[in-house]
């Protein structure tokens, strides 16, 4: 049921139990010796010193190491190398393009 659905009477007799709610939470409040807000609490921004910030950093980067290591196995030296190709290959390769691309463009 959304607002829109309520009647007058419905939708002033919400508001007269929400305020009665406000006024019971204030009354509560004073009574436990809360001052304020009773929100206050968690609207407060809290600060961290740059040790303690440093100190997280360093922590969560040791998580994500120990997954990556976890997850993916070292690689060898060889593997790691860059692959090249011989000049024979190179041409062949070189060739299958040049007439690849000259069928496309006779295509048009």
């Amino acid at each position: 049921m959304t607002l829109s659905d309520l009647s007058v009477s419905q939708l002033k007799r919400a508001v007269s139990i929400k305020e009665r709610i406000e006024k019971l939470t204030r009354e509560l409040s004073s009574i436990l010796g809360k001052s304020g807000d009773s929100n206050k609490a968690a609207n407060s921004s809290r600060t961290m010193s740059l040790a303690a910030r440093r100190k997280i950093a360093a922590a969560q980067k040791a998580r994500w190491a120990k997954l990556r290591r976890a997850t993916f196995p070292a690689r060898s030296a060889k593997s790691a190398a860059k692959k090249t190709v011989s000049p024979a290959t190179r041409k062949k390769l070189a060739a299958k393009l040049k007439a690849y691309w000259a069928t496309k463009r006779r295509g048009k």
